[in-house]
């Protein structure tokens, strides 16, 4: 700027600049002081808010869970084989790595036990433990479907899986029992609210005793976009019905982010919680699709009252980063960027 500006940068205000361009564009200098004022407060709490995060992260306790990864962060099976990307995730520091249950991959019903106790046998011999396996699957055939051949053939997948898991050495299977509604899915029908209920109920039933046998837990997981155990009381009641320890909750932080709180859940859920997915959400935008998920730390999600809520309920398990899109160029740096915000979370880092 030069020195025969008569008010320099230093001078002026944000509210003086904001109303001086109101007035200068012809609008009420009113309005430009109504804009400016609603802008700058938020502008200072977000920084004495900023500040205060910081200031706690600098003091913040280490925690003991695991850090995990799951598979679909990953450029698999397009351009990197399994044993890259676990070999990838181990170079980057995980300690585990969840798996995906596909109909044509590495994992899937074309693989068999001797399949699986290979790929446990190489997550062994490189280091890094298979922290649970999840499932597409569930929305194409769901367990609560209005066709019974769907449903039928959900809950043959769901069987295979656990088995699936067992062999693989992870005591960790993601269950979605339900779904109302399933908004990406065009060829499902909704399933009155009562009915999803009843089916779902009827599924997991069906599924615990030769999970027991396995010793493999059927983890209930938290969607609320299915329209379906929509609340901690909602989920609460469902698994404490089976009274299994094998019937337990799969948590995750981002899906319901959208109207509601995970560190509230955390608390109300507690030593039920038996696996974990860390998925980051911003409710800055108004794009209620998979796009809302972010990479780890690139959302709203109050990550220290999150990580103090799951200590306090004694949790000590795996959080497991899950996202949906592997990076088109360099995708071992979203690997090694996760790894890296999980060790600030875990107070690994400061």
């Amino acid at each position: 700027m030069s020195d025969t500006n008569p008010v320099s940068s230093s001078e002026i205000s944000r509210r003086s600049a904001l109303t001086a361009a109101f007035a200068g564009a012809g609008g009420a200098f009113a309005l430009g002081s109504s804009l400016a004022g609603a802008f700058e407060p938020r502008q200072q709490i977000a920084l004495v808010d900023t500040a205060a995060v910081h200031a706690k992260a600098a003091t913040s306790k280490k925690y003991e869970m695991k850090k995990s990864i799951n598979l679909w962060a990953f450029p698999y099976p397009n351009l990197w084989s399994l044993e890259k990307c676990l070999k990838t995730a181990k170079d980057a520091g995980f300690d585990g790595i969840e798996l995906n249950y596909d109909l044509d991959s590495d994992l899937s019903p074309k693989s068999g036990t001797k399949d699986f106790q290979r790929i446990h046998a190489m997550a062994d011999k490189i280091g890094i433990a298979i922290s649970g396996l999840c499932s597409f699957l569930f929305w194409p055939y769901p367990l609560s479907s209005n066709d019974p051949e769907k449903r039928s053939r959900g809950l043959e997948l769901a069987g295979m899986m656990a088995q699936a898991a067992h062999d693989l050495g992870t005591e960790n299977l993601l269950v979605v029992p339900g779904a109302v509604c399933i908004p990406w899915r065009t060829d499902h029908e909704p399933v009155q609210n009562n009915v999803c209920d009843k089916r779902a109920r009827e599924a997991v039933a069906k599924l615990l005793p030769a999970a027991e046998k396995l010793k493999v837990h059927l983890n209930i997981e938290n969607i609320f976009f299915n329209g379906y155990l929509m609340t901690p009381g909602e989920m609460i009641d469902f698994v404490d019905s089976y009274q299994s320890e094998y019937v337990k909750v799969h948590f995750d932080t981002g899906n319901i982010m959208m109207f509601q709180y995970p560190e509230h859940w955390i608390s109300m859920l507690g030593s039920r919680i038996k696996n974990v997915h860390l998925k980051e959400f911003t409710k800055k935008g108004t794009d209620y699709s998979l796009e809302t998920f972010r990479p780890l730390l690139d959302g709203t999600t109050n990550w220290p009252a999150v990580m103090e809520a799951f200590d306090t309920t004694g949790y000590r398990g795996y959080l497991t980063f899950e996202y949906f899109h592997p990076y088109q160029h360099f995708p071992e740096a979203l690997i090694h960027q996760t790894s890296d915000s999980l060790d600030r979370l875990l107070g690994r880092k400061v």
